[in-house]
């Protein structure tokens, strides 16, 4: 099973990184399910900037983490590449 790393711009222009097997249910869960993220349903709406793919739960829980210790600037960059290659 695929699992996928993801960044979402909050509609207060904050940016929240999580892990998933589907991206788009994810995505429609952040914004209107009651089983999108804490942190999330108070900034809603969301939108998906970044995202890729990992071979498994813990490579993607690992580069969650990863992700998650940079910089807002740092994972502006990561988005910036991300939008040019695709």
């Amino acid at each position: 099973m695929s699992y996928f790393v993801y960044i979402l711009e909050c509609s207060d222009k904050s940016l929240y990184t999580g892990i998933t097997t589907d991206v788009k249910k994810r995505l429609d869960e952040h914004n209107t399910s009651e089983k999108g993220a804490k942190y999330t349903k108070a900034r809603r709406p969301v939108t998906l900037i970044y995202f890729e793919k990992s071979e498994n739960r813990s490579s993607a829980s690992k580069r969650e983490y990863e992700i998650k210790k940079l910089s807002r600037t740092r994972k502006l960059q990561l988005v910036e590449k991300f939008k040019v290659n695709n």
